[in-house]
């Protein structure tokens, strides 16, 4: 359909009341038709062309929603930036004066997944996003998603925190904290690679409840502790935005303040694609910076458990984690203690004094010979996780390192993201 015949056309709404404000959606979009402010994500519909990229990798369903509507009179930026819940659909009489009264049945109508001509700005570049899976690896446990939340039957799920330990060295202003939350007989499934929200108490400048904020589950699938109903979660303190200016983070001080026995209001849990594998001798490659680390965390504790259980029989685990300094690493010290024939690791820091910088894509490098083998390894799945700065290098470095030993990149790339091997969770 050419974009001159289009009276009308499906617009990409992303509901307020859902979204947890990951940021998925604006990563994932070819075409920078989404954007953000402090309340809402929006979708610019002059910019989107409809390619349904971004909906796969949603893990709330909040990225879709079309509503017909008049090409020439979409919502703008602002009413969407403005809303607190999705407005109703334009009604069949509403649309039929749009359309200054025409048989609505023979109007030409855009539709999700056949973009207009004049709307497809196809990007040259290189874009990281382009590689991320968004399916789980084949051999995945089944993940249950949205089990609570706005439009779920019971809205929101009380924990208690049972433990909240500062995981730095670092002093009180920049502190990372393992806070342990459990659900006693309430059910809340989960597994390595999900994310659950919590909604932090009060209200913003607006005067509207805040908004959930989402956190990635620091432990194994059968709890923090083995046997129990809880989780835990691996949570900075944010005392400045990215652009380096004072404000303190609504949600993260929250947490990291909690005090063991306060109740905590808890949605979720998220995600149904960055899961790790469970076919016996599938290898897992983890590469993250800072509290990325939670679901690598997860992953490697169920490893560790199932090694010591005698019952699965694991590939290699290789991580790869950066972090400013030493004292700035989450779980330093555990880190090194755990044993060097279960685990690979490789330790990047960018800031101490008299050395020089190194990051998680130099580790990568020094290790192309042993990455190598792994991209070309069908059992081999590889996750992402931290800073969204870092995602794009370290794509290009495992495209270096394909190319490097001979490896076609749009051949290795197309089967990390077909096969669900390669996955990117990036803030």
């Amino acid at each position: 359909m050419d974009a001159s015949d289009v009276i009308f056309l499906k617009q990409h709404l992303i509901d307020p009341e859902i979204c947890i404000r990951c940021n998925t959606c604006e990563a994932t979009c070819p075409v920078a038709a989404i954007t953000h402010d402090s309340n809402n994500y929006v979708v610019d519909a002059a910019k989107c062309n409809l390619c349904m990229a971004c909906v796969p990798p949603c893990p709330t369903g909040s990225i879709d929603n079309w509503h017909t509507v008049p090409k020439a009179r979409p919502y703008t930026l602002e009413e969407q930036f403005g809303w607190d819940a999705l407005p109703a659909p334009l009604s069949d009489a509403e649309l039929a004066e749009a359309a200054g009264g025409a048989d609505l049945a023979i109007l030409p109508v855009a539709e999700p997944g056949a973009p207009m001509a004049d709307l497809d700005p196809q990007a040259s570049t290189f874009r990281s996003a382009d590689w991320g899976s968004s399916v789980p690896p084949w051999s995945a446990a089944h993940a249950f998603t949205n089990l609570y939340g706005p439009k779920a039957p019971v809205k929101t799920v009380l924990a208690t925190v049972t433990g909240n330990h500062r995981v730095t060295a670092v002093g009180k202003e920049y502190d990372t904290h393992h806070v342990v939350l459990d659900f006693g007989t309430t059910p809340f499934p989960v597994l390595e690679g999900q994310s659950i929200a919590i909604v932090p108490p009060g209200t913003d400048a607006m005067g509207r409840a805040h908004h959930p904020r989402q956190y990635s589950i620091a432990s194994a699938r059968n709890g923090e502790r083995p046997g129990y109903n809880n989780v835990s979660l691996t949570i900075k303190r944010v005392l400045e935005d990215h652009e380096g200016r004072p404000v303190r983070g609504v949600a993260s001080n929250y947490m990291c303040d909690l005090k063991v026995g306060d109740k905590v209001e808890v949605i979720g849990p998220f995600g149904a694609s960055f899961l790790m594998p469970n076919h016996p001798r599938s290898h897992v490659v983890m590469i993250c910076t800072g509290t990325g680390s939670a679901p690598m965390r997860a992953m490697t504790e169920w490893r560790r458990r199932l090694r010591n259980s005698g019952k699965f029989e694991g590939g290699k685990l290789l991580l790869f984690f950066g972090a400013r300094t030493p004292e700035e690493l989450p779980y330093f010290g555990p880190l090194q203690k755990l044993p060097k024939d279960f685990i690979d690791l490789n330790l990047a820091f960018s800031r101490v004094p008299g050395q020089p910088r190194r990051y998680v894509q130099d580790l990568m490098r020094e290790r192309a010979a042993d990455l190598a083998p792994l991209l070309a390894d069908p059992n081999a799945y590889f996750f992402v996780c931290g800073l969204k700065s870092m995602e794009e290098g370290v794509v290009m470095t495992l495209r270096e390192v394909a190319t490097h030993v001979g490896l076609d990149w749009e051949t290795v790339g197309t089967a990390l993201r077909r096969d669900g091997r390669l996955h990117l969770e990036t803030y």
